[in-house]
Parts: C-alpha cells; sequence; structure tokens
C-alpha cells in the first residue's frame, strides 16, 4: 500500500506550520505502508495542482492531507467537504475569494472514505487527544479536502482520501494566551497512528463508534 500524506507550508503570519513539520516527521513506512511526504503551497488552486500531480506521478492507494487548525487542541480527522471557498483571509499568493465554488460540476459535499472513527480510536490508544471534526472550514485545507475528493469522484475511484487537522505547537502560543497546543512530537505519533489505522482497515468497514457532536 503506498500513501501520500501532504503538509501545508506556513499561512497567515506564523513562521511554522506544524502540519508540515509533523509530517516531515513520519516515518517512509507506517504498518508495511509506503508513507510519501510532500509539501503543498497554502494557496487556492496550486494546492490542488500540486496533488494532483503527485498522485498521477505517485499512483498512490490513499491520500491524507494534514493541515494547521490553531484553535482546536486534538487531532481531527475531518468527515466532510464542502462546495465552497469563503477565505477570511488571503492566502499566500494573496487570493481571497468569497463564496466561490470550487467545482461548478462538482456536489455540494463530499464525504471521506477514510476510516475516521478508527483513526480517532487510534489516536486516542496512543495517549493523544482525537475528535472527528464535521467542519475542515471554507480556507485552502477545506479547498484541497475537496479537490482530492473531486479526483476521487471523477478520475480514480479506487482511491481513498481525506484530511486530519493539527493544533499549534508550544512555539506558537507564547503570545496566544489560552490557546490549546501540542507538541510536534506528539502530533508525528497521532498522525503515524491515524495512518496505522488508515492501513489496518483499507477494505474494511469504519469503527462504529460515537464520534458525533451536539453543535
Amino acid at each position: 500500500m503506498k500513501i501520500l500524506v501532504t503538509g501545508f507550508d506556513p499561512f497567515g503570519g506564523e513562521p511554522i506550520n506544524p502540519a508540515l513539520e509533523a509530517v516531515k516527521g513520519l516515518a517512509d513506512e507506517i504498518h508495511g505502508a509506503e508513507i510519501i511526504k510532500l509539501e503543498i503551497p497554502t494557496v487556492f488552486g496550486k494546492a490542488a495542482e500540486v496533488v494532483a500531480a503527485a498522485i498521477e506521478q505517485h499512483q498512490p492507494d490513499a491520500v491524507l492531507n494534514v493541515g494547521q487548525a490553531g484553535g482546536r487542541f486534538a487531532l481531527s480527522p475531518e468527515r466532510v467537504a464542502i462546495n465552497i471557498d469563503d477565505a477570511r483571509i488571503p492566502d499566500n499568493e494573496g487570493n481571497q475569494p468569497v463564496d466561490v465554488k470550487i467545482q461548478e460540476e462538482g456536489a455540494p459535499a463530499y464525504f471521506t472514505q477514510l476510516p475516521i472513527k478508527a483513526m480517532v480510536t487510534a489516536i486516542k490508544e496512543a495517549g493523544l487527544p482525537g475528535v472527528v471534526s464535521n467542519t475542515a472550514g471554507t480556507f485552502v485545507c477545506n479547498h484541497i479536502m475537496y479537490q482530492v475528493q473531486y479526483l476521487i469522484d471523477t478520475k480514480y475511484p479506487s482511491l481513498v482520501g481525506g484530511f486530519i487537522h493539527v493544533p499549534f505547537i508550544p512555539e506558537q502560543v507564547v503570545e496566544k494566551a489560552n490557546m490549546p497546543y501540542m507538541s510536534l512530537a506528539d502530533m508525528t505519533k497521532g498522525l503515524t497512528a491515524a495512518i496505522g489505522a488508515i492501513v489496518d482497515f483499507s477494505g474494511k468497514e469504519d469503527l462504529k463508534v460515537i464520534g458525533g457532536a451536539i453543535h
């Protein structure tokens, strides 16, 4: 099995993106699966072009995009991507689309094929906080998750894909009072556990455990 794992470059004025650094720390093989690590730009459109080219080149069995969600306390696999770009801040090239469809012919939303409940369970078993998320936002994180799902829907039906958000690391919250964070080592540990679940549950149904939210 081959898994493409991507991490965004820094954005929003931050000097580092823990998603990228945690991805860099992953082993080259997890549970027998080959791990292909890729840095992608925090830029609408361009991020999707880079990932599409990597999928074409490497022909992975699964794609896991990783992004930063400052303010979250847990590693959070995403359940769904929606067909809208609505940027609160500009991306790294100054683009700031507002209420723009990602794909005119795409579905209103796509659900991940990854075993998100098993991933959360594995993260918790590794001693780290994990939670299913039901919104990937409307910035470049949701954008890339949707674009990968669109490729799966239109070009790569045997591919599976999804997204996981990570918190800030300690260096990023020195001047951010009461902001949750996680060490980079723990992020890589949690991602490793989540990827292990992707491998172990390949071709199987996800765990039927509670992962919903009231709001």
